[in-house]
């Protein structure tokens, strides 16, 4: 499943040839993905102008100029292909599941389900071989009330999300740290690769309790820590691309390189690279993940 960083590079790409052009058509090869098109899904779209962006949580909504909502969810396997003519200018990538072939991301490929029109010749062509993908339309106003998107947490990068906030929702919580952290109720887009590095720099076990870190009066000033190195792990794989675990591309036609900078995800067996720590990456299965951790500076 993709997590927040590679989200929000897929968008950042998306945005780059959508941001002001008016969609001119749009062509669906089936009636549905993991949920059913809308009611006149391509109709609709027809002429609109996207105005902004943003993300949420894991979801990418796409504004347009007549109070409608485009909203994307990718899936495991979803990918978005942006050609100009016949040219493949940029793929958008959050799976592993995609097999590459001289039709797919064309517009003809069997797994080519959505094909957008783009003013000024650009055409975005959804792929998704697993169909895990959701795409909606919904009013402005109606957004936060979104079945998908309604109960979803604070955004990492956003004012709410802080020490404080955690230590409110940890209380009394007997589950895991790295459980709590992955709970979308609580945080919005957080995901294992990026809670396991995060963990790691604040020197925070992943199997104690999160209600651990909160005290009758105040909290455990670590989560100050927590909070920060959330947000600057986050930050650091959004400059970075996002993780290459099999083949997610940036939007410049790239690939990510965050990978390169784990400390303990993927590391089973491997020393830790914290300054005179000399313990090794362990991995153990958390609700069905893996979670690489050093059990002698993470505490």
């Amino acid at each position: 499943m993709p997590e927040l960083p590679e989200v929000e590079t897929v968008m950042r790409g998306l945005e780059k040839v959508l941001l002001g052009r008016r969609i001119v058509a749009v062509r669906l090869a089936r009636a549905d993905l993991r949920l059913p098109f809308p009611k006149k899904f391509a109709k609709r779209l027809e002429g609109r102008r996207v105005e902004s962006f943003e993300r949420r949580a894991k979801y990418i909504l796409a504004h347009l100029d007549n109070g409608e909502i485009l909203l994307f969810h990718l899936g495991m396997s979803g990918r978005f292909t942006i050609l100009n003519g016949d040219r493949r200018a940029l793929d958008l990538e959050l799976g592993g599941f995609y097999e590459e072939s001289a039709a797919a991301g064309n517009g003809e490929g069997r797994h080519d389900h959505v094909v957008f029109m783009i003013e000024g010749g650009w055409r975005i062509v959804y792929t998704d071989p697993r169909r895990f993908g959701v795409m909606d339309l919904v009013e402005e106003k109606d957004i936060a009330e979104h079945p998908l998107l309604a109960g979803i947490g604070a955004e990492p990068f956003g004012n709410l999300f802080s020490a404080a906030y955690l230590a409110h929702n940890f209380r009394r919580k007997k589950a895991p740290l790295k459980a709590a952290l992955l709970d979308q109720s609580l945080i919005a887009g957080l995901g294992n690769i990026y809670v396991c590095e995060a963990l790691h720099r604040a020197g925070l076990s992943p199997r104690r309790k999160a209600g651990s870190l909160v005290k009758a009066k105040g909290y455990d000033r670590r989560l100050d820590d927590l909070v920060r190195h959330i947000r600057a792990v986050l930050s650091e794989a959004i400059e970075a691309g996002g993780s290459t675990l099999r083949d997610h591309a940036r939007p410049d036609g790239e690939l990510g390189i965050f990978q390169h900078r784990f400390a303990v995800y993927d590391r089973e067996g491997k020393p830790c690279p914290k300054a005179g720590c000399g313990g090794t990456i362990r991995r153990i299965v958390q609700s069905g993940r893996s979670t690489f951790y050093c059990p002698r500076c993470q505490k």
